[in-house]
């Protein structure tokens, strides 16, 4: 009865993929083909125990496909979690990033950079329980690493988040706080200036951007509390990093954070240094790349 129905469905209500512009062929809740779900790339192990980046063993990192993922919430790829931080990127030993642990759920390629989209200026607002759902999954994959009181989303300028009329890591944050019944913390940390008007950034204006950009709000108490940050996507992880300062100078005891996605780049050899996923059109040689801003 359910295969007539989505056959029926997609007869008089044909509809294209919002990603790829295919027709739909069945009845779903969110505007994306089975095809379009099937490449998004599941970030699988080993990770480095601290910023999630995956290892890679030349010439290929080591994503795989999410098998299984659907719009209906059918079993996808779990990424593997290392129990301890002993698999490490070779810059976290360096203490680029002052958060305690992050995770994401795939790799930032095409298809999840166009869903992100539809979530963050389409309006598919669908998309954030989708999104939340699959992060919880992280989240319960092993619980120890994320001892975690409450849940802040990575804030948007008020100008921006007047213009855009919400927040889409708060979109995320909300119902995932939801689903794995912690304190949801929208209002504990604000950004305190706007990004830079151009479209690209290098790696040192991208950090230098959001250096100093994000504090608790006044009045707000962080002491003692274990945070989770949640946002859409971990670029070079500038700004996690930055909330994450913003919130240990507020006395929390401790910073960790999930992502929807992760830009993964694809070099060669045993061992990365953290980079944006490669962008049409841009460089992704030394220090001349250009990652775009996404928020």
């Amino acid at each position: 009865m359910a295969f007539m129905l989505d056959a029926l469905t997609s007869v008089l209500f044909a509809a294209p993929c919002r990603i790829c512009g295919d027709l739909l062929d069945d009845a779903r809740l969110l505007p994306i083909c089975a095809g379009c779900f099937d490449a998004f790339q599941a970030l699988a192990g080993p990770l480095c125990g601290r910023c999630g980046r995956p290892r890679v063993v030349a010439p290929s990192v080591t994503i795989v496909p999410a098998a299984g993922v659907t719009a209906h919430g059918a079993s996808s790829v779990v990424p593997e979690l290392p129990a301890t931080d002993e698999v490490c990127c070779r810059q976290c030993p360096l203490g680029v990033y002052r958060f305690d642990r992050a995770r994401s759920f795939a790799s930032y390629n095409l298809p999840m950079r166009k869903a992100i989209i539809l979530l963050k200026y389409m309006g598919v607002a669908r998309l954030r329980a989708w999104f939340a759902e699959r992060l919880e999954r992280i989240y319960l994959a092993d619980r120890a690493l994320f001892p975690v009181d409450a849940i802040v989303p990575v804030p948007l300028y008020t100008l921006r988040l007047r213009e855009r009329g919400y927040n889409q890591a708060e979109r995320i944050a909300r119902p995932l706080a939801k689903r794995l019944a912690l304190p949801f913390l929208p209002l504990l940390l604000v950004r305190t200036r706007p990004r830079p008007e151009q479209l690209l950034l290098s790696r040192s204006e991208r950090w230098n951007s959001v250096k100093g950009a994000y504090a608790a709000t006044l009045g707000a108490r962080a002491e003692k509390l274990c945070i989770l940050l949640v946002d859409d996507v971990f670029t070079t992880g500038a700004t996690l990093d930055a909330c994450a300062r913003a919130l240990f100078a507020a006395g929390a005891a401790s910073v960790y954070a999930l992502t929807v996605a992760r830009a993964i780049p694809l070099y060669s050899g045993a061992d990365l240094s953290p980079a944006p996923a490669p962008v049409p059109g841009v460089s992704h040689i030394g220090r001349t790349k250009r990652v775009a801003v996404l928020a």
